[in-house]
């Protein structure tokens, strides 16, 4: 009796296993080199200038002919005037100053797997916005060089999972960025000048879980009256969790500048933090001040600021200036909490010191001008996002 009671719970839990696996279906998403021959019912789609809509079968019908002169339709109708429809007619769109165009929309379910773009003009007033579903307030609000790691407005190469910046000023994210019922990615041109943007979003129509949060991108900005303790993101509210900073640093003072530790202040933390650092090279991955030192030919050491690009963390912008006009030191750098985000159940705040050090072996509460990218993601709506600085404030660089 006891065999075949034992026999009838083994069957069931095997028949419940099958069940299981046959209801999750691979969805297309959570792509590595392991789930690279994984099938799906997934379906994949592309918005470029060369086909607004992404719909199937709708790519690369400007005509140079007939959409010549129409303003975004067909920016290159006099490169392929002997060539003719299907030929390479519209691949940018232009910006006018103080306008916002939508770069994409779509309709879900599915998910943002890639983008790329080359937006010319300055970085910084170029700014970034992406919506889920029926949101009015954007979820994704940062100027475009700071959202890709490069908030100097200067390229560097950028190699990290998921972001690269390559030659030429190509801007690449990799950012998982699910939604249910639609997106709206817009960019908004604040500069006095024109900007042309050559971009692709790629996607995908497919299933979304439950249990999938919502992606978001939040920009801060100090001014060198601010006090030294700089706040990365405040006001979340709900359960997601956070997975990593983009920060530029513009020193104020000479002298080594990176001391401060970050805090992380999650679900009713008041004072003290549940999760802290011990430095800001430490926290970035590197240590001793990002210096790499070498013995000098005449004895002694020479020391000085080393870039670098690794998946998780970087240091991909040291501006050293050219002693002329461009005289200040300015530090960029990234740090992806993927193997280790920080999870909150209620709610976040992070901040960072400011802190360098003075004569006596004391530390120095600094005054820098930092900007910031925090992105994370979480379930529900999300909070009140800090007013964006303006385009005179944006323009110091």
């Amino acid at each position: 009796m006891m065999k075949k009671l034992l026999f009838i719970v083994a069957a069931i839990a095997v028949a419940f296993n099958c069940r299981a696996q046959q209801g999750e279906k691979f969805n297309g998403l959570d792509m590595n080199l392991g789930s690279l021959s994984k099938v799906s019912d997934a379906k994949s789609r592309s918005i470029s200038p060369e086909n607004f809509t992404g719909e199937k079968g709708k790519g690369g019908m400007a005509d140079p002919a007939k959409d010549k002169g129409k303003r975004n339709v067909a920016n290159a109708a006099g490169a392929a005037r002997d060539l003719g429809q299907g030929w390479k007619v519209n691949p940018y769109i232009l910006i006018k100053p103080g306008e916002t165009i939508t770069i994409a929309e779509m309709e879900g379910p599915g998910a943002v797997q890639h983008i790329w773009m080359t937006p010319t003009g300055n970085w910084r007033l170029s700014i970034l916005r992406i919506y889920w579903d029926d949101e009015t307030t954007p979820s994704v609000e940062a100027p475009v060089g700071a959202f890709f790691g490069m908030g100097w407005n200067q390229y560097a190469p950028l190699n990290s999972l998921p972001v690269t910046v390559n030659p030429g000023s190509a801007f690449n994210c990799y950012w998982k960025m699910p939604f249910r019922k639609k997106c709206k990615i817009t960019m908004e041109n604040i500069d006095d000048r024109e900007m042309s943007l050559y971009y692709s979003v790629n996607y995908t129509l497919t299933k979304v879980a439950d249990d999938e949060g919502y992606f978001h991108a939040q920009f801060r900005k100090s001014t060198p009256n601010d006090h030294s303790v700089y706040t990365i993101l405040d006001g979340v509210k709900g359960k997601g969790q956070y997975v990593g900073v983009y920060m530029g640093f513009d020193i104020n003072n000479n002298g080594w500048w990176g001391e401060g530790e970050i805090k992380f202040y999650m679900d009713g933390d008041d004072k003290f933090p549940t999760i802290i650092g011990t430095g800001t090279e430490d926290y970035f991955c590197g240590s001793y001040d990002f210096d790499t030192r070498r013995p000098k030919a005449g004895g002694g050491d020479e020391s000085q600021y080393t870039e670098f690009s690794t998946p998780y963390a970087g240091l991909p912008q040291v501006i050293r200036g050219d002693g002329h006009y461009s005289i200040r030191q300015r530090f960029g750098l990234y740090r992806w909490h993927i193997q280790d985000p920080i999870r909150f159940d209620k709610d976040l705040k992070v901040t960072i010191q400011d802190l360098g050090w003075k004569s006596g072996g004391r530390y120095l509460q600094q005054h820098s001008d930092i900007i910031s990218v925090a992105f994370w993601y979480q379930q529900g709506a999300h909070g009140a996002y800090p007013k964006l600085p303006s385009k005179d404030e944006l323009e110091i660089n």
